[in-house]
């Protein structure tokens, strides 16, 4: 009787399953190169001549010691401040005021942890107005959930305002960041840094017409450049694959509400344009990208303010330093203690405050870690320029 030469079953069973090992391991490498291509690899911010600091590091006042890192600031006219907690901290108050140097959920715990109604979701952006309200962007998971921008009445907690992004405003991938408000307190500007979109553009919501627009889509002034973030002499990188390199991210008007400035994290250059230009819509995508001017060389930035003299002041994570630029660079000042220097806002009496996110110890990183590094800051000084409190 011949037999039969074919393999017995358990042999095929483990041929098969190879096969598939073998699939799905190619499939994870060609994932694996998608996401290099795509987010990894650049090259060194270029070095900036910015001189030393004119102001001693002694000039720093702390102002709270925090359990976890402070996303953005903005204080009253009347010394009230108010910061969101960072997201990439994943803390469970995410919007709070300080009092007596502690943080208090702000306008409640309610709007923060339960989703029946308004919620928020992962707010970072802050802004006051000379209205009295207080605007948060909400950026809902880079685009996962309800993005968001409110405005809350700072008497007495309430909102006055709310818009619900569309997904052809700010969808999947969508990283609703920084905003601007005009001094007559009906537009904003929204940096719109689409870290894995790849897609970053300006926004402005119009409270006269109730519209949003997105302009200047993909455009280079609001493209991140091929740099990636050095912070203590390490790359902000995931997995040596994903550079941390958002588009445009630090975004503020000047005082008069004439220049919005602007520019990606990693960019060379900071941008301006005129907010008549970026109102005007009967320009097209075209001619409003002709209006865009290049105000000068710029250090790696993440938030920025100006004051009433013009003078912009950039936080430089890179350096641990606040510079600041008219256009020249020159440095304000620098400390090992400003770890990752994130939000402004001017207050009263001169102050300029600033929070530090210390995200090169955040970012991907799990609660344990995070807490391990504790405490961040909120720092205040006095930088020399005045300006109306808020931003």
């Amino acid at each position: 009787m011949a037999q039969s030469s074919r393999p017995p079953p358990w042999r095929r069973r483990s041929s098969i399953l190879l096969r598939v090992l073998a699939v799905i391991v190619g499939v994870m490498l060609l994932l694996l190169l998608f996401v290099r291509l795509r987010y990894g690899g650049g090259e060194p911010f270029p070095t900036r001549n910015t001189g030393k600091p004119k102001l001693d590091a002694s000039a720093l006042e702390v102002v709270a010691e925090l359990p976890l890192p402070p996303g953005n600031i903005a204080v009253s006219d009347k010394g009230r401040i108010f910061f969101t907690f960072h997201p990439e901290g994943h803390p469970t108050v995410k919007l709070a005021e300080l009092v007596n140097r502690e943080p208090k959920p702000w306008p409640s715990v309610e709007i923060q942890s339960e989703r029946d109604g308004l919620w928020l979701d992962t707010p970072l952006g802050l802004r006051l107005d000379r209205q009295g309200r207080l605007w948060v962007l909400d950026n809902a998971n880079h685009g996962t959930g309800d993005a968001k921008l409110v405005a809350f009445d700072v008497k007495s907690g309430n909102v006055v305002r709310e818009h619900h992004f569309t997904s052809s405003e700010a969808g999947l991938g969508s990283h609703l960041n920084d905003l601007a408000v005009h001094p007559n307190g009906d537009r904003v500007y929204i940096a719109e840094a689409s870290i894995f979109g790849k897609t970053p553009a300006l926004l402005l919501y119009d409270l006269r017409t109730g519209k949003m627009r997105r302009l200047l889509n993909r455009h280079s002034s609001v493209s991140a450049e091929d740099y990636y973030i050095t912070v203590d002499g390490e790359p902000i990188e995931v997995a040596g694959l994903f550079a941390i390199r958002p588009g445009i991210d630090s975004i503020a008007l000047d005082r008069t509400g004439d220049w919005l400035y602007f520019a990606a994290v990693t960019a060379t250059k900071m941008y301006r344009i005129k907010t008549a230009d970026l109102d005007d819509t009967s320009l097209t995508p075209e001619a409003l990208a002709t209006r865009v001017e290049v105000f000068g060389e710029k250090t790696l930035s993440d938030g920025i303010s100006s004051d009433e003299a013009g003078t912009l002041y950039l936080t430089d994570p890179e350096h641990n330093a606040i510079v600041t630029m008219r256009p020249a660079l020159e440095t304000l000042i620098s400390d090992a203690r400003l770890r990752w220097p994130d939000g402004l806002s001017f207050g009263p009496d001169g102050y300029l405050y600033l929070t530090c996110s210390a995200l090169q110890h955040v970012i991907m990183k799990d609660a344990d870690h995070i807490q391990s590094f504790a405490p961040y800051h909120i720092f205040r000084f006095v930088p020399g320029g005045r300006a109306v409190a808020g931003h």
